[in-house]
């Protein structure tokens, strides 16, 4: 079993991302999807072998990759910002896109709203916002993967 933290459009709080570390070293791996992947440095100091990122419509100038494929527990994993597949407007290009490349989970930010959703097959998850602190306002996903098997969880306030 593998324990992932994932993490969305901090937009400049990285003392609300420095408050999770503790959560961080418990888990297997972290991924922040973008609008302030500069608010992960210190995390990516720390643990530089299980932190993942990529770039968001707000990382302006980013040399970071705009999305990425991992494969956690026999899950192919597809995380990105989201803006690229209109995720505001609808989740199944976003759905689509994941399919395309084998994964059966896609991780996006981009809207500040949790949510989890199962669209084609696939798993989506958007963990919401850490522009403000867990509780108050802000919210993160927990999600286990286990033989195959995803279950995603939010944390925090969620909606925006």
């Amino acid at each position: 079993m593998k324990k992932l933290i994932v993490i969305s459009d901090s937009h400049g709080n990285a003392s609300g991302v420095s408050a999770l570390l503790p959560l961080f070293a418990e888990n297997d791996y972290v991924i922040h999807l973008g609008d302030g992947v500069g608010d992960i440095r210190q995390l990516r100091d720390y643990y530089p072998d299980k932190t993942y990122f990529c770039a968001g419509n707000c990382d302006f100038l980013s040399q970071y990759p705009t999305e990425g494929v991992l494969e956690v527990e026999g899950v192919r994993v597809f995380y990105c910002h989201g803006h690229r597949y209109g995720v505001k407007q609808e989740l199944l290009t976003l759905a689509l896109a994941a399919k395309s490349r084998d994964c059966e989970l896609a991780l996006y930010g981009h809207t500040h709203e949790a949510n989890v959703a199962q669209i084609e097959g696939v798993t989506l998850v958007n963990p919401g916002t850490l522009r403000y602190a867990v509780g108050k306002g802000g919210s993160y996903a927990y999600i286990l993967l286990h033989r195959g098997k995803i279950t995603p969880v939010i944390v925090g306030d969620g909606l925006h």
